[in-house]
């Protein structure tokens, strides 16, 4: 699993075709990708270690602060793309992104168990597979990817 975590002053995402709509103010933007050989395991260290990262500033301007630490939000997209392998030719192969059978019910842990950490109301989402817009106002900015094969 990996989790492309980006520190955001805010964020938000649009999906025209099912008119939803959500939005967050200071916290994180993650584009969370799937891969085939994932398991819940996989999704409760990702959601552990992004709710834990602390890449906000304290009062002395050091990266020491936790999403709890400052109270923010999470926006969650659903992100096949971040499986693309591209090594070879110039189109990427998804062959490693698992399907939707077995992305869902992980995608849906890992939100449920940022939901369980951060609050229900701290935590939004897109709607997975959906064709979306997503905006990101990165504050830093701050990148950071988290891979549950470094567990």
């Amino acid at each position: 699993m990996r989790a492309l975590v980006q520190r955001v002053s805010s964020g938000g995402v649009v999906i025209e075709s099912e008119n939803y709509k959500q939005s967050i103010g200071k916290g994180f933007v993650i584009l969370l990708g799937i891969r085939n050989e994932d398991t819940l395991k996989d999704s409760e260290y990702c959601a552990n270690k992004c709710s834990a990262l602390r890449v906000f500033e304290d009062e002395h301007g050091k990266m020491n602060r936790s999403l709890k630490d400052v109270d923010g939000e999470v926006l969650v997209i659903s992100q096949f793309t971040l499986y693309g392998d591209s090594s070879k030719g110039n189109r990427p192969n998804f062959m490693n992104a698992a399907k939707p059978e077995l992305a869902i019910p992980l995608y849906e842990d890992f939100v449920n168990r940022l939901k369980t950490i951060l609050g229900e109301d701290n935590v939004k989402t897109g709607i997975f597979a959906a064709m979306m817009q997503v905006t990101i106002v990165n504050d830093g900015p701050v990148t950071i990817m988290i891979e549950s094969d470094s567990r």
